[in-house]
């Protein structure tokens, strides 16, 4: 069995998952980094994503990523996340609903709609439904 490090999942206003984990793949900038215990050091960038928390002896833990940073630190990783929501947490009526206005905006949106900020919304919204949708 893979040697257990510590793992905290922090957002700006709590923190969504502390413990211990075998195993973490993130959404990094480049494509998605696996993490295992006696991994370099590394600090990465985070986008939107899923995030999965592979705990020892237990179901892996799936928390839908909007971006932030990754540090490795000895058998300690930490996230500095924009938003986390772990899988189970997730409204998927609001989630859909989200997804439904920035189709809506991208779609009908006046000239100056911000293409980016509603792109991206739209990820983040497609992002949770996935996420959530695969929790349960």
């Amino acid at each position: 069995m893979a040697h257990p490090f510590d793992i905290a999942v922090v957002a700006a206003d709590h923190t969504v998952y502390s413990g211990k984990a075998v195993s973490v793949v993130a959404p990094a900038a480049d494509g998605y980094l696996g993490i295992l215990s006696g991994h370099a050091p590394l600090v990465a960038a985070l986008t939107v994503g899923e995030l999965t928390i592979t705990p020892p002896e237990a179901e892996p833990i799936e928390i839908a990523l909007s971006g932030g940073f990754l540090r490795v630190d000895g058998d300690n990783v930490l996230i500095l996340a924009d938003t986390a929501e772990l899988a189970k947490e997730i409204d998927i009526e609001r989630a859909q609903r989200a997804v439904e206005r920035a189709e809506t905006r991208l779609r009908e949106g006046p000239a100056e709609t911000d293409i980016e900020h509603a792109r991206m919304a739209m990820l983040r919204a497609l992002n949770r439904l996935r996420v959530a949708r695969r929790g349960l």
